[in-house]
């Protein structure tokens, strides 16, 4: 049985990596209180919420990827 809701899709994916990417900037950033390196883990959320939110108009989502 193939359950929907698991997140397994290219729009999924790229989002949670993008984001990820942006926490660890954050975290360095606050951290050792790099400003170039804070404000680019802002920069990187942003980019990801919008790949994100893209891909899944796009129709990278997992209901549409299943049906390829």
């Amino acid at each position: 049985m193939n359950e929907p809701g698991h997140g397994n899709s290219v729009a999924a994916w790229t989002g949670v990596i993008l984001l990820l990417l942006a926490t660890t900037l954050l975290s360095v950033g606050v951290f050792f209180a790099w400003s170039w390196a804070t404000w680019s883990g802002v920069a990187v959320a942003v980019i990801g919420i919008g790949a994100w939110w893209g891909l899944h108009a796009a129709g990278y989502d997992e209901e549409h990827w299943e049906n390829r």
